[in-house]
C-alpha cells in the first residue's frame, strides 16, 4: 500500500491545456484559483451544470464525454435525442464536480468554433437544474427497434390497410358528429372521398352498354354508307343483294293480268264451241 501511495506521489500531476494558446497563461490562473478554492472549503465541491447549445452532428456522448473531461472531471452528462429517430437535437447538459470548473469551461467554449458551428454555452443556476435532469443518462443509449421514418414506410397487408382506413373512417365520423352538436355547419371531404365506392351493378350494365362498338343505323350513318367506294365484291366477300325497280314489278304485274284474261276468254270460247257440237248431234 505504502509502495503505491509513494508511486503516485512521485508521478507528475496531468497538465491542463488551453483551447487557445494565446489565453494559456490566464487559463492556468483560473485554475490555480480554482485548486486553492478547494483546498479552502475543505475536499467538499459544489457540482455545476452547464447547458452546451448548437452542437455539430456526429457529436454523441463519447466524444462530448472525451472532450469535456480535459476541463476536469465530468460527473454526469446528457445529450437530448429524439424518441422517435434516436438523432441528436443539438444540444447537451454537462455537469461537473466543481461549478468553478463549469465557469470556466462556460467562458472558454462559448461562441467557440467547432465543425462550422459556433458553440453557445452557459452555466445553469442551481434553482433552475430539475431534480430529473439526468436521470438514464448513464444508460447505455439503444437505438429504436421501429423509428417512425420505418414504420410510416412499412409494407402493410391489404387487412391492415382496411383497418387503418377503419379506423380513420370512424375518426372522421366522429369529429362531423362533434361539430354538428356544437352547431357548426361545415362540410368538408376528409377520408371519405379518398375511398373508392363500388360500383353498382345496374351502373356497370349502363357502362357495357355505353361501351358497345356496334355501329346505329342513323340516316347520317346510311348516307355515309352509301357515299363509300367499294371496291370488288369478291375481295371483301361482301354479300350484295339487287333487289327489281318498283316500276319494273308493276309493269310485270300488269303484263301477267293482261296475259291471264287473255288465256280465260280463249278458254271460254272453247268452252262455247263444243256446247254447240253437242246440241247439233
Amino acid at each position: 500500500m505504502t509502495e503505491s501511495k509513494a508511486e503516485k506521489a512521485s508521478k507528475p500531476a496531468k497538465e491542463l491545456l488551453a483551447l487557445n494558446p494565446a489565453q494559456e497563461s490566464e487559463f492556468k490562473k483560473k485554475v490555480q484559483e480554482v485548486k486553492k478554492n478547494q483546498s479552502s472549503k475543505g475536499g467538499r465541491l459544489t457540482p455545476g451544470v452547464i447547458y452546451v447549445g448548437h452542437l455539430p452532428t456526429g457529436l454523441f456522448e463519447p466524444q462530448l464525454r472525451t472532450y469535456f473531461g480535459q476541463f476536469g472531471k465530468v460527473l454526469r452528462l446528457r445529450l437530448s435525442r429524439s424518441k422517435k429517430t434516436g438523432g441528436s437535437k443539438g444540444y447537451a447538459f454537462v455537469e461537473f464536480e466543481c461549478d468553478e470548473v463549469a465557469k470556466i469551461v462556460a467562458e472558454t467554449m462559448n461562441n467557440y468554433l467547432m465543425g462550422e458551428r459556433l458553440i453557445k454555452c452557459h452555466v445553469m443556476p442551481p434553482e433552475k437544474v430539475h431534480e430529473k435532469l439526468f436521470t438514464g443518462s448513464q444508460t447505455h443509449f439503444k437505438k429504436p427497434s421501429q423509428p417512425a421514418v420505418k414504420r410510416y414506410n412499412k409494407v402493410r397487408t391489404e387487412e391492415q390497410v382496411n383497418k387503418m382506413r377503419d379506423k380513420l373512417l370512424r375518426k372522421e365520423a366522429k369529429l362531423r358528429k362533434r361539430l354538428a352538436a356544437q352547431g357548426i355547419d361545415y362540410d368538408f371531404p376528409g377520408f371519405a372521398a379518398q375511398v373508392p365506392q363500388k360500383k353498382k351493378p345496374s351502373d356497370a350494365m349502363n357502362a357495357s352498354t355505353c361501351s358497345d362498338t356496334t355501329p346505329l343505323c342513323t340516316p347520317s350513318f346510311l348516307e355515309r354508307r352509301k357515299s363509300m367506294v367499294v371496291g370488288d365484291d369478291e375481295e371483301d366477300h361482301e354479300i350484295v343483294v339487287k333487289m327489281p325497280d318498283i316500276e319494273k314489278n308493276e309493269e310485270c304485274s300488269g303484263e301477267e293480268e293482261s296475259d291471264d284474261d287473255d288465256d280465260e276468254e280463249e278458254d271460254g270460247g272453247g268452252s262455247e264451241s263444243e256446247e254447240e257440237d253437242a246440241e247439233a248431234q
